[in-house]
């Protein structure tokens, strides 16, 4: 699921750098080394209750996908051009996200939005997506 999302940020056209997952965001200890970057990891999970009375378990899984993006306005740090810039990262994400279902997950619907940090020129701003898929009990 996660590399099916990284991929659609991939394309042509993306503004950003860098399109990593978690273990990627981890290891920074200060800035990605390529701005604007984007990391895409799945944040919570909850799954319902087994389907089936009899057979093989089958449940539905929630989850939610968080994309944080970060990047770098020298100029004005937190003025008009970095509010411009977010707005259109995010423009672009969400267009690329919001209805896209991969191959073993329901459609991507937005949940939430969030300034993470905004330090020494540096904005960190998180998305939050909701999906769900199945897991079936394998025998």
């Amino acid at each position: 699921m996660i590399a099916e999302i990284r991929q659609r940020l991939l394309v042509t056209g993306t503004p950003f750098a860098l399109v990593e997952g978690a273990v990627a965001l981890a290891q920074l200890t200060d800035r990605p080394p390529q701005l604007p970057a984007s990391y895409v990891f799945m944040v919570r999970e909850a799954s319902e209750p087994n389907d089936r009375m009899n057979g093989p378990v089958l449940q539905r899984t929630a989850a939610d996908i968080a994309v944080v993006i970060v990047f770098e306005q020298l100029a004005e740090p937190l003025g008009e051009p970095a509010a411009d810039e977010l707005e259109t990262m995010l423009a672009w994400e969400r267009g690329r996200l919001i209805g896209f279902g991969g191959t073993t997950f329901e459609p991507l619907e937005h949940v939430s939005g969030e300034l993470v940090q905004a330090k020494g020129g540096a904005v960190w701003w998180q998305d939050t997506y909701g999906t769900a898929y199945y897991q079936e009990e394998q025998s």
